[in-house]
């Protein structure tokens, strides 16, 4: 495991918050996209080596929408930077850990992504990125 990549933060209205954050960080995003297999679309900003995502869902049945009938907006998840995926989550399974989908998929800001089950991690979504 490398670094954090990204905190996801879900947002109810992408286009508000994005201008909450923008004059927060003193900067525009870098990047906006949407992942229609996941039923979100995404912002991102730049702070150091390190992204802040945030999420807005783009349908009722997206897990951001779901995340956000229970739970107010903020912190989602958070993602960690990792070299060889399949090698990380075949360790983490060894280690117990549960992954939501078995096996690896396409993700935005164009990383091959994999997520933890918050019952494995202590309570926490936890996000591996692998750059493409």
């Amino acid at each position: 495991m490398n670094k954090i990549e990204h905190l996801g933060i879900a947002v109810k209205d992408a286009s508000k918050s994005k201008e909450v954050f923008q004059k927060l960080l003193g900067k525009p995003a870098y990047k906006e996209e949407r992942v229609e297999s996941e039923g979100v679309a995404t912002i991102f900003y730049e702070l150091g080596p390190n992204k802040l995502e945030l999420l807005e869902a783009t349908n009722p049945e997206s897990p951001i929408a779901k995340y956000l009938e229970k739970n107010p907006e903020g912190i989602h998840h958070i993602a960690i930077a990792v070299d060889d995926i399949h090698k990380e989550m075949e360790r983490l399974k060894n280690e117990g850990f549960v992954f939501i989908k078995d096996q690896p998929k396409q993700g935005a800001d164009n990383k091959l992504i994999a997520f933890i089950h918050p019952k494995s991690a202590n309570g926490m979504l936890v996000e591996l990125c692998q750059d493409r």
